[in-house]
């Protein structure tokens, strides 16, 4: 199993390497289109290699992806947490009426009931 998943992360990191080379040409980046960047005064544009500009889209894909299946799932964390408290309670009390029911009688006979 190992050998299989070294496998698959040595084809995905040759991919990435095809795409890097493939993309190594430069673009220019910019925060706001042109007009608006012409109206303000301001310019905030970077060149970049063009797999970078890929690589950080995916990255951001990612995250965003992983942010919303986080947020989406927390009502099924919440019910989760209380139903292992209800749980853990009813095993404390389970251990407590055990002890009372059985206090003050034989080991041999408290095993036999």
């Amino acid at each position: 199993m190992k050998t299989i998943r070294y496998a698959f992360w040595g084809i995905v990191a040759l991919c990435l390497i095809a795409i890097g080379i493939a993309n190594r040409g430069l673009v220019t980046v910019r925060a706001m289109p042109e007009t608006l960047s012409d109206l303000l005064g301001v310019s905030p544009d970077i060149e970049v290699p063009l797999f970078v500009v890929i690589f950080l889209g995916v990255a951001a894909g990612l995250l965003i992806g992983f942010l919303w299946e986080w947020i989406r799932e927390s009502r099924y964390r919440s019910e989760m947490r209380r139903r292992g408290r209800e749980a853990d309670a009813l095993r404390q009390e389970v251990g407590r009426l055990k002890v009372e029911k059985h206090e003050g009688k034989d080991e041999v006979l408290a095993l036999l009931e």
